[in-house]
């Protein structure tokens, strides 16, 4: 892992912006659930959203390793500033530059960038999630244009003021070996027919929006279909590669910020006269998240690297994501075990991560999909 002075640079400027606008509201947040649009704007204008966008297309063209490092310190602050960047940027941006026509780079790129738009993606329906074949949701051939008939749920950002759209998934056609093919459809938030459910309730991210997606009839032209209407599966695969590097990141910022958390407390609370992080017992607990913290940075930025060198990344990008989200899982364990009482309470900052860090052993494909993805590379 060789990290340069651009790097460095960028985990300053991110550190420095996180500490001072995203950190001291991370708690309230919590407790009240209210989405950070606030932050929506700052985080535009210090460039996260346009980091890895080519300059053609309004981005800066900065590495991948670079935007690890900026959403790491993002995630240090809130993991669920972190999920807003996460799906802007891998959900949404990434998905219409890559497989977009220029009509919809065009049309979506400018706000998503800037962050007058916020983008979503539908893949999880009330019936399925790790098994992406089994998507329910139509789309239907309709003289020029599809009409969609579906649910989906768990679905970020897909019911804000400022949501332009959510890309979703849907079946077109059933193959002759009995497959399904399926398409990405950009469905416009204000269509008719489309509508999405109250906030759902959550254990952790209670600050992110997620939502119940319905399409009841939905109309689309064909310029609303992205990429190709029977390759969408493979198209969604492509992007849950980059997700799970930007899931693992989020796990790399929680762990460290369950170390941060404990480090202090350990240094302030006494026991038998004397702070307890003297006590071998927390000394070890904050030595092994350390190494956590160290190992799972190093998987992420490996996978981050590999990426940038267009190499294939998908089973660097599964070790990272199994790694550091079951990582970050023990060292939430750890900070309130360490907090004792005091972590046990809701509005404690080591109450927030344990709850936050359960997610991300589910997101972006959960640990036991990741173990297979990992195991049939090894035994193909």
């Amino acid at each position: 892992m060789t990290l340069t002075d651009l790097h460095a640079e960028v985990r300053r400027t991110f550190r420095e912006f996180a500490t001072k606008e995203i950190a001291p509201g991370a708690c309230e947040r919590d407790q009240t659930g209210a989405f950070p649009a606030a932050l929506v704007a700052p985080l535009a204008d210090i460039g996260v959203f346009r980091m890895l966008l080519p300059t053609e297309l309004g981005g800066d063209a900065a590495d991948t390793v670079s935007f690890v490092i900026a959403l790491e310190e993002i995630a240090r602050a809130d993991q669920c500033v972190a999920a807003l960047v996460a799906n802007q940027v891998g959900l949404s941006a990434l998905p219409v530059a890559r497989f977009g026509s220029s009509e919809q780079r065009e049309r979506w790129l400018p706000g998503l960038l800037s962050g007058e738009v916020l983008g979503s993606f539908g893949l999880t329906e009330p019936g399925g999630g790790s098994d992406t074949g089994a998507i329910r949701t139509r789309a239907r051939r309709d003289g020029d244009g599809w009409v969609l008939d579906g649910a989906k749920t768990f679905i970020t950002n897909a019911g804000l003021a400022s949501t332009g759209f959510v890309i979703v998934a849907a079946r077109t056609a059933r193959r002759d070996d009995g497959r399904t093919s399926a398409g990405t459809f950009i469905v416009e938030t204000d269509s008719l027919g489309f509508s999405v459910g109250p906030p759902l309730k959550k254990m952790g991210w209670r600050a992110s929006d997620t939502r119940e997606v319905f399409l009841d009839g939905v109309r689309v032209p064909d310029s609303a279909v992205l990429g190709d209407p029977e390759r969408g599966l493979q198209q969604f695969l492509a992007a849950l590669d980059f997700g799970r590097i930007q899931i693992a990141t989020l796990g790399v910022g929680l762990i460290q910020s369950a170390l941060d958390f404990a480090l202090e407390h350990g240094a302030q609370r006494l026991a038998f006269g004397q702070p307890i992080d003297r006590f071998q017992a927390i000394a070890f607990k904050l030595a092994d998240m350390e190494v956590d913290a160290h190992a799972a940075r190093s998987l992420t930025v490996r996978a981050a690297e590999l990426r940038d060198a267009g190499a294939d990344f998908s089973h660097e990008a599964a070790i990272a994501k199994l790694f550091a989200s079951e990582a970050a899982m023990r060292a939430a364990h750890q900070c309130v075990q360490i907090h004792g009482g005091a972590g046990f309470m809701d509005d404690s900052d080591a109450s927030r991560l344990f709850r936050d860090a359960k997610i991300l052993e589910i997101g972006e494909g959960t640990s036991e999909i990741q173990r297979l993805v990992i195991s049939r590379r090894l035994t193909r």
